[in-house]
């Protein structure tokens, strides 16, 4: 049991405003990720693809991530945070905008390139909110107040895959892949074009709404909360990472951990259609459901930080997160689905846990440190695509989930091991949370 942090405050005083602002971008990302994942199941109907060739969603919306995460902290450590904040909801705008010239010409390509543009904008999101997030209050308690800010995500994603389900998969014509291709280019045509419309309608809404909010952070004075006008130092600085072991290995464990979560959610819709026999519009009502538990769990973990540390709880969740999946890929019906469905509760606790964990301690190098970790979500591009290979070369999707299972032992092994890495740390160079120290500055 862990008390400390009952005595420490969560968020500095004069941070109660700025603390709330960003974590409302938590609820955008949330609701961009999870309506990325149903377009799996809609793409594959619309365009009559295999499963490999759906996954190509994820490849390009968690490439965007990897490769937009360092250029992100760049931009971040030279300017600031705010600064970060507004690039990355501008290029959030843009992709979303251009979901509508590719729902007129009707070409997969263009949907991959918008989703490309449109994450990379959340992974600039990310890469400035997170480590800005832990900044605002004592380190001690960093992970807990990022675990709090990081629960807003799923109801983001609740309402991603509410609108899901409303505008785009309720849309879809239930002709199957066989039935497509007896028909007439004509028809195929029309069909496929109501249903993309569909598709790009929800971007094109949520851009609106974005181009809103990017007006009221741009007038917001937020505290300064980066070394703005610093030396880069990128070379010492890697090195400096590399030779941290509490970091290298957090990198390591979130590359897998968000690869089997995404993993996991991809392939939800697609494992309920198959063990109960719905529709996708049906099925996605089983995937609200996991990301209700996700919601409600990122709270309850957060409360229990309280008592229990950090690393024990990523250690027990993991390890029932091994059990689930198990029982996903050998059982069958309602209690596979159950299983799968659970899972989502102990995901729940990672991400956030992985970075708070991985960063603490950083000092100067968070910023930098902060971008390795969210490019660490390209596990997300990757293995969801071995994923699908692997579904696809088997009978029945179960034996895909082998691939999270791996991931969440490599989770697992992460937070045996965090308390002997951060001991062994090599260097100290002070806290994120001493920027906020200084004398206030507004943008």
């Amino acid at each position: 049991m862990s008390t400390e942090n009952q005595k420490v405050s969560m968020i500095r005083s004069g941070n109660i405003w700025p603390y709330i602002l960003i974590t409302s971008l938590f609820f955008l990302w949330g609701l961009a990720n999870n309506m990325t994942d149903t377009l799996l199941a809609a793409f594959k109907r619309i365009l009559s693809l295999s499963d490999f060739q759906a996954s190509w969603i994820q490849v390009a919306f968690y490439g965007s991530y990897f490769c937009l995460a360092l250029p992100a902290a760049i931009v971040i450590k030279k300017y600031s945070y705010k600064t970060g904040v507004l690039l990355g909801l501008g290029l959030f705008i843009l992709g979303s905008l251009l979901f509508y010239p590719a729902s007129l010409t009707v070409s997969y390509g263009h949907f991959l390139i918008a989703l490309y543009i449109l994450a990379g904008g959340l992974s600039i999101l990310e890469t400035s909110a997170n480590p800005y997030i832990v900044a605002m209050g004592p380190e001690e308690t960093g992970t807990r107040r990022l675990n709090l800010a990081q629960s807003f995500n799923p109801i983001g994603s609740i309402t991603g895959v509410v609108l899901s389900q409303l505008f785009i998969l309720s849309q879809l014509n239930l002709s199957s892949a066989a039935e497509r291709g007896a028909m007439s280019d004509a028809q195929l045509a029309v069909i496929q074009s109501e249903e993309l419309t569909a598709v790009m309608g929800p971007y094109v809404g949520v851009a609106v709404f974005l181009m809103v909010l990017w007006v009221v952070v741009k007038f917001t004075k937020m505290p300064k909360a980066s070394d703005a006008g610093g030396n880069l130092d990128l070379g010492p600085t890697f090195k400096r990472l590399i030779r941290t072991p509490h970091y290298t290995w957090a990198v390591i464990a979130q590359f897998f951990y968000i690869g089997a979560q995404i993993g996991i959610w991809s392939f939800t819709i697609r494992y309920v259609m198959q063990e109960l026999g719905l529709n996708e519009e049906g099925a996605a009502n089983y995937y609200t459901a996991s990301l209700v538990l996700f919601m409600v769990s990122r709270f309850v973990f957060t409360a229990l930080m309280r008592y229990i540390k950090p690393r024990t709880l990523l250690f027990m969740t993991a390890a029932v997160a091994m059990v689930l999946t198990l029982i996903v890929i050998y059982g069958s019906g309602i209690l596979g689905v159950y299983a799968l469905i659970g899972i989502s509760g102990c995901m729940s606790l990672m991400f956030p846990t992985i970075y708070g964990l991985g960063i603490r301690g950083l000092g100067e190098d968070t910023k930098i440190g902060g971008s390795g970790l969210i490019m660490a979500i390209l596990g997300g591009a990757l293995l969801p695509a071995l994923q699908g290979y692997i579904s696809d070369q088997t009978v029945g999707i179960g034996t895909a989930f082998y691939v999270p299972l791996v991931c969440f032992g490599v989770v697992a092994v992460y937070a045996l091991l965090e308390a002997k890495l951060s001991a062994d740390k090599v260097q100290h160079h002070g806290t994120a949370e001493a920027q906020l120290n200084k004398p206030k500055a507004v943008l």
